[in-house]
């Protein structure tokens, strides 16, 4: 394709027909030879007579280079011009690769590949080329056809939520070096650097031409979050470090009516020649354990979203010794190496026991405790049968007392010995035992245990039948070290050894953590180690989509702890949610080590954004061009002929509408199309006020209410439309929604006649002032002012305050109240006719018996109606339970609206329904 700047032509060799023009040109200026002049006397007697038609001896010069231009324009359109043609010099005739990353750093701009990949292929498929697909985190053989089949599977590429790794990568190299012969590539890079990226482009340049497209922003990712100093901290990384970037880092987590809602919000900069930015979050701890999740604002991948497990809820211990710490000696406390082993991790509680158990904490510790007041003994085992863990030490007290001696206690898991066992000290025999590699079937199972562990002294298990059940560890001789059962909801467990130090070296270990973390009584609040969840199997519960959405796991298998931690992300570990015997741990797509590398290309790969320019096809615009000249080229001959005169009304009138039939009636055509997607599904309207933030609050609001009708009613709206009063058709619109600005526009009186004609047959006018002052017309406020002046031109009705007896206080729901993001009570509708009275069988007045054309109020129903793409709240409406609940009621106004003016008076039959079954029970 030969081309000249931003234009091309598909046969530029027509072109050499543009030097014939001055040929043409010399041809037209040819007249006939000059007759002979014979002087006749008798013309002397029309001397001085004027001929009203003249005709010129030659053609004007004007009209010779009006029929240039049309020659001109005749052969560069056949030259096929277009406009932003591809810039490849030389034609491509062999196939053409097309390879996408495939990863979550592409979902952001998915339809922008998508879209360019498409074109792509649609220029093959007319080159006469075959096309194959290869996708890195999911390599398969390419198979090259027609690049024109090959556009029909672009739809169902989606991105994933993991990177190509290294073994896909692998994968795709050696399926490529299968194929035979060269091939063109068109790489849709995701812009990451990964494993084998290197060697893929040195293979692919070998075998024909790369050409990369990638989005030049770069991509950017948020960090697991952590908890530090009282803080959660947020660390967002990017992969290109060129200038400053602002971000919006939102909190997720479902507020206190169990609704999904955006509980916290924090701005964070990344600096200019910096890849990541630091921002802190201090929330309450109850508002802190509802997080479920973070994002950032505006980017639609699943790396900018950060899953928050157990670690940033905290749990509370209580810690209840029954010895007195003495002064001087708090290495021997049995609360001390709790105390060091929990205050990271967890929020500790000290007190009585009577004190503790009001405030209900996650875990109740008793270190060396043997015997409660019946009271107090009472009141704990209910709490934990309700839930709660019961964590025993035991002691010199415990091993002393004769607590659960003769048959076992509700508080201990199991039986003890009288007395106790010593070993390895100077009146025993024997060494200090060491653990026992712990069983499959405890939550200890795969924790390595340190040599260095031994035990000295232990209180000792009484042979039972259920013993051998409750023991979730032991010593090497087999003796129990740990016991727990079931209680109620809730668990007992019980170490035989002390919380201190004297009786064993385990409180001394980092073992001790560990296996207070299976426990679920103290929280990691960093990445867990890969011998932290070794032996145990996770099972997933939601995980996320490429897009950043979290979906239910459904019938994904478990993952081991060891996998869960160090394993790559792939189809068999998905980034998610996932839960263990006793807390629940996220796997995000990014660790708290990664970075982002932007991917690096040679010079010898050409490098583009997505924003290619579409090739536009400018022939046909030529070629009617020359039609046009030639038509001025009739009508000018006509003229200078004398057999046309434009001063003649007729003939100007049939020229000009004989011109106009020439063009289509481009607005007629978008009529037509206004008209079939207003009329081809149910549709919801918003007058469009000029004001570019209430348009925006008006769309989100009719989306959010379009959904509600959609999952709760039988009604599925379509899209909401944006409606101008000055040009749009409202009567394909059941409901007109129309906020109240102080700027807006008076509408023409053609409008009103639309307006008026709308109201007359069936529509409805939701008037919203947004102000919560309605009361009287909205006198006070500047925008009841400006309704009173737009209303003033309409066919409205006589009105009044909605009354409770009112069919739209009962079309879908039972409504008293009509609150939307303020709660201002009057709500103005058609007043009901003279004389309409509650008769004998009748629960309701017979009030309105068809719709209402207007509601006017004042609520603002739309801020409390409007979601984001992703249906949370856009703005919020009270405060706590109580504001969701008057968003909820806003919902069901809405229902009520659109279910009011479909069914009109079908709710107000009902109310005969007592009636007639009275007499035909008669």
């Amino acid at each position: 394709m030969g081309g000249l700047a931003q234009i091309g032509f598909a046969a530029p060799w027509l072109l050499w027909a543009l030097v014939v023009l001055p040929v043409l040109w010399l041809l037209l200026r040819a007249v006939p030879p000059a007759p002979l002049r014979r002087r006749f006397p008798g013309v002397v007697l029309l001397l001085g007579l004027k001929d009203d038609d003249s005709v010129t001896d030659k053609t004007p010069w004007w009209l010779i280079l009006l029929r240039m231009l049309a020659a001109a324009a005749v052969i560069v359109g056949l030259a096929g011009p277009m406009l932003n043609p591809d810039t490849d010099e030389q034609a491509r005739s062999s196939p053409l690769l097309l390879l996408l990353d495939g990863g979550w750093a592409g979902a952001r701009d998915r339809d922008a590949r998508i879209e360019l990949a498409d074109r792509l292929l649609a220029d093959a498929d007319r080159d006469g080329r075959t096309a194959a697909l290869l996708i890195l985190t999911d390599p398969q053989p390419p198979v090259f056809q027609p690049a024109g089949d090959l556009r029909q599977q672009l739809a169902g590429v989606q991105p994933v939520p993991w990177a190509p790794r290294e073994t896909t990568v692998a994968k795709a190299l050696d399926a490529l070096r299968r194929i035979e012969g060269g091939f063109d590539t068109v790489w849709m890079s995701d812009g990451l650097d990964f494993a084998g990226h290197d060697q893929l482009v040195a293979d692919l340049a070998q075998r024909g031409r790369v050409q990369v497209f990638e989005d030049g922003r770069g991509a950017v990712a948020l960090l697991p979050p952590t908890y530090e100093d009282g803080q959660i901290v947020l660390t967002a990384t990017r992969s290109r470090a060129d200038s400053g970037l602002s971000l919006d880092l939102r909190a997720h987590g479902r507020d206190p009516a169990g609704a999904e809602r955006v509980l916290a919000t924090l701005p964070l900069r990344i600096e200019a020649g910096a890849t990541s930015g630091e921002a802190r979050l201090s929330l309450p701890a109850e508002l802190r354990a509802r997080v479920n999740r973070f994002d950032i604002a505006g980017q639609r991948s699943a790396g900018a979203v950060a899953i928050s497990d157990d670690s940033l809820r905290r749990r509370e211990v209580a810690l209840i010794t029954g010895r007195d710490d003495r002064e001087g000696l708090e290495l021997l406390s049995p609360l001390h190496y709790l105390q060091q082993a929990l205050e990271p991790s967890a929020d500790l509680l000290h007190g009585a026991l009577t004190d503790i158990l009001p405030a209900n904490p996650d875990v109740i510790v008793l270190a060396d405790v043997a015997g409660l007041p019946a009271a107090e003994e009472q009141a704990l085992r209910d709490w934990v049968e309700a839930g709660g863990l019961l964590l025993r030490f035991a002691g010199p007290q415990l091993a002393a007392s004769d607590l659960s001696r003769r048959e076992e206690h509700p508080l201990m898991p199991v039986r003890l010995r009288s007395g106790g066992r010593t070993v390895g000290g100077a009146m025993s025999w024997g060494e200090p035992k060491t653990l026992a590699p712990f069983a499959e079937s405890s939550p200890f199972y795969g924790l390595q245990i340190p040599e260095d562990v031994t035990v000295s002294s232990q209180v000792m298990a009484q042979p039972d039948p259920s013993l051998a059940d409750r023991v979730i560890a032991e010593l090497s001789d087999g003796t129990p070290l740990v016991t727990a059962k079931p209680l109620g909801q809730g668990r007992v467990v019980l170490f035989h050894v002390s919380a201190n130090a004297e009786w064993s070296t385990l409180p001394l270990s980092g073992l001790f953590v560990r296996m207070l973390d299976r426990l679920a009584v103290s929280s990691v609040t960093g990445q867990p180690e890969v011998g932290d969840l070794a032996g145990s199997v996770w099972q997933p519960l939601r995980v996320l989509d490429g897009f950043g959405r979290l979906q239910d796991a459904g019938n994904l298998a478990g993952v081991a702890g060891e996998d869960l931690v160090a394993a790559p992300l792939g189809p068999d570990l998905r980034p998610g949610l996932y839960e263990g015997e006793t807390r629940r741990l996220a796997r995000n797509v990014m660790r708290p080590d990664s970075m982002l590398i932007a991917a690096n290309w040679p010079a010898s790969v050409s490098v583009a954004g997505l924003e290619r320019p579409e090739q536009v096809p400018l022939a046909g615009y030529l070629l009617a061009l020359a039609v046009l000249i030639l038509l001025a080229d009739v009508i000018a001959a006509l003229a200078l002929s004398g057999r046309l005169s434009l001063r003649s009304r007729p003939a100007a009138l049939g020229l000009v509408l004989g011109l106009a039939s020439l063009f289509p009636y481009q607005a007629r055509a978008e009529d037509d199309d206004f008209a079939l997607n207003a009329t081809s599904e149910l549709v919801l309207a918003y007058v469009i006020t000029g004001n570019r933030k209430v348009d925006d609050v008006s769309r989100a609001g009719l989306i959010g209410l379009s959904d509600t009708l959609f999952f709760r009613t039988s009604v599925e709206p379509a899209l909401p439309v944006g409606v101008d009063l000055e040009r749009d058709e409202l009567a394909f619109f059941p409901l007109l929604y129309w906020p109240i600005t102080e700027d807006q526009p008076i509408p023409s009186v053609e409008a009103y006649d639309r307006l008026n004609r709308y109201l007359r047959t069936g529509g409805m006018i939701l008037f919203d002032t947004r102000d919560a002052d309605i009361a009287g017309f909205g006198a006070a406020s500047p925008n009841g002012r400006k309704l009173r002046q737009l209303a003033e031109p309409l066919a409205i009705p006589p009105l009044e305050s909605l009354p409770g007896d009112h069919v739209l206080t009962r079309t879908f729901y039972l409504l008293q109240d009509f609150p939307g993001r303020f709660a201002g009570r009057d709500v103005w509708v058609e007043a009901a006719p003279p004389g309409a009275e509650k008769i004998e069988g009748m629960p309701f007045r017979n009030l309105n018996d068809g719709v209402t054309p207007v509601v006017i109020g004042g609520n603002d129903w739309a801020a409390a109606w409007a979601t984001d793409d992703q249906g949370n709240s856009l703005y919020p409406v009270g405060r706590g339970f109580s504001g969701e609940r008057q968003r909820e009621l806003a919902y069901r106004f809405g229902v009520n609206l659109v279910m009011h003016v479909l069914t009109g008076n079908y709710k107000s039959d009902q109310v005969h329904v007592p009636a007639l079954l009275d007499r035909l029970g008669q």
